[in-house]
């Protein structure tokens, strides 16, 4: 008989928080919500029971729980990663990462199947977090930290521009050949194929030294002539 491995997803990298169960690799229940305030302190938990309870499992059923590793904010992923580190101590399972561009790069493809994708999450004034993907999923702009300038990844074009990070570039950028989406955000949905496959691979977390990735050095990208 076929084991069944449950794996709870936590996401809080951004302003949403977003809690989602998986069995086998399918997803099964979600919980979120997007909140300017950051209250992922508040709601996490909450969302975590909600999920099980929705799913129909206890805490005690999990096999792994995923986390966003980053980039995003700072007291958001310290909120999810001690919270996932919490729960695997105490059920002494596995933790795994999931980068949070990555997934949702992983969201977007389900609605743009045949197109390059920029995710892009707000880091303050003009600079963002971002990371491009070809129309066949390879990362062909490595992730970085910039500081976007009315050129930036022009080389890269034609590309859908996404995440909350991309709302504050329509008025520099809004003269470039690029798909917006301004509705597409950041979900633990995102995390639920690659976190089976890492799974499957052993592919986990140490728990005492595992931090998440912060990516908080900014440079200037450099405009094209």
């Amino acid at each position: 008989m076929e084991q069944v491995i449950y794996i709870l997803h936590l996401e809080t990298s951004t302003k949403v928080c977003s809690v989602a169960l998986s069995k086998n690799g399918e997803f099964v229940a979600l919980k979120e919500s997007m909140d300017e305030q950051y209250a992922h302190g508040e709601k996490l938990m909450g969302y975590i029971q909600d999920t099980l309870d929705q799913g129909g499992i206890k805490v005690t059923d999990l096999h792994a729980i995923s986390v966003a590793s980053g980039p995003g904010s700072y007291t958001g992923l310290r909120i999810g990663v001690s919270t996932a580190k919490g729960i695997c101590y105490g059920l002494n399972i596995p933790l795994i990462a999931v980068d949070s561009l990555t997934s949702m790069a992983i969201i977007a493809r389900e609605k743009y199947p045949s197109a390059k994708l920029l995710p892009l999450i707000d880091a303050r004034r003009m600079e963002v977090y971002s990371a491009l993907f070809s129309e066949h999923n390879y990362l062909i702009k490595p992730i970085s930290a910039d500081v976007i300038e009315a050129s930036s990844y022009q080389e890269f074009e034609p590309f859908v521009a996404f995440g909350d990070g991309a709302e504050k570039l329509v008025s520099i950028w809004g003269h470039r050949q690029l798909t917006w989406d301004l509705e597409l955000h950041p979900s633990a949905k995102g995390q639920i194929a690659l976190a089976f496959e890492k799974y499957q691979q052993s592919l986990f977390e140490n728990l005492a030294y595992f931090e998440p990735y912060y990516l908080k050095d900014f440079v200037t990208t450099i405009p094209k002539k």
